[in-house]
């Protein structure tokens, strides 16, 4: 059973919640026996908040979820006490639900690669004799992709993605580049053997599945990419690092010949 929950990470962060909740629950009501005093509802949410992203990061979550977890009941407790419609709280749940839509089958949140990341990649990609098709699995709304597509105007650049709100913006901002297409598609459907690079910012639950399927589908001397997630008992080939604050690091296997 732990080792399933493992592989969801919202449902980590789901069990960081509960737990959290549940200690602070309990030490209300262990106070409430020995003294009358009693904290605001304010104070107790940053508690549950700090305990929750402490469990998280405990769990080995991201800082993303660690965030998350951090804000979640603060935020709830603060909205409940504004003059919102309930509207409100609904368009943020599917707001929410339609960008990480692929959290709980394919388990990769939403990361967007930031701007120095991409800056690193093209110069990795520098290196590969044009024109190469390059598919980025899970390309979110596809501001790396894009950038990527205009910079290489001889190589062809293809994103799949799946949470529907990411794939629509995606589709969008590409119908004017030529040399850019987006796929609705499950990137464990995604054949990766017409591709000379393939690019992946996931999480680490999926790294050893998706090794076993570049290594069952990737050409011979194609190129591997993972932002920041390493492929377990399989040391990269080479490694960029890319000096930001989450100390990432672009993680890069050649298919063997």
């Amino acid at each position: 059973m732990l080792r399933v929950v493992r592989q969801y990470p919202a449902l980590l962060a789901l069990c960081a919640q509960l737990g959290a909740t549940l200690l602070v629950g309990l030490a209300l009501y262990l106070a409430a026996q020995v003294a009358p005093w009693r904290p605001t509802w304010l104070a107790v949410g940053l508690s549950q908040g700090l305990l929750a992203a402490g469990l998280a990061r405990y769990l080995g979550l991201s800082r993303w979820w660690c965030w998350l977890n951090l804000l979640f009941v603060p935020a709830l407790l603060l909205a409940s006490g504004a003059p919102l419609p309930s509207w409100v709280f609904l368009a943020g749940f599917f707001l929410v639900l339609l960008l990480n839509w692929n959290s709980f089958a394919e388990q990769v949140p939403l990361y967007l690669t930031a701007a120095g990341s991409r800056q690193h990649l093209a110069e990795v990609l520098n290196e590969q004799p044009e024109p190469f098709r390059f598919v980025d699995l899970g390309c979110g709304p596809a501001g790396m992709l894009l950038g990527l597509a205009r910079q290489f105007p001889q190589a062809q650049f293809v994103g799949v993605e799946t949470a529907p709100l990411s794939f629509a913006i995606a589709w969008l901002r590409a119908l004017r580049c030529s040399n850019c297409q987006i796929r609705y598609e499950n990137l464990w459907r995604t054949d990766l053997s017409g591709f000379d690079v393939v690019y992946c910012f996931l999480s680490p639950a999926p790294m050893a599945e998706l090794w076993g399927k570049a290594c069952a589908q990737m050409p011979a001397g194609s190129l591997l990419i993972s932002n920041t997630f390493a492929v377990p008992d399989h040391p990269a080939d080479r490694q960029v690092e890319l000096h930001d604050w989450r100390k990432s690091r672009l993680l890069l296997w050649r298919m063997p010949r």
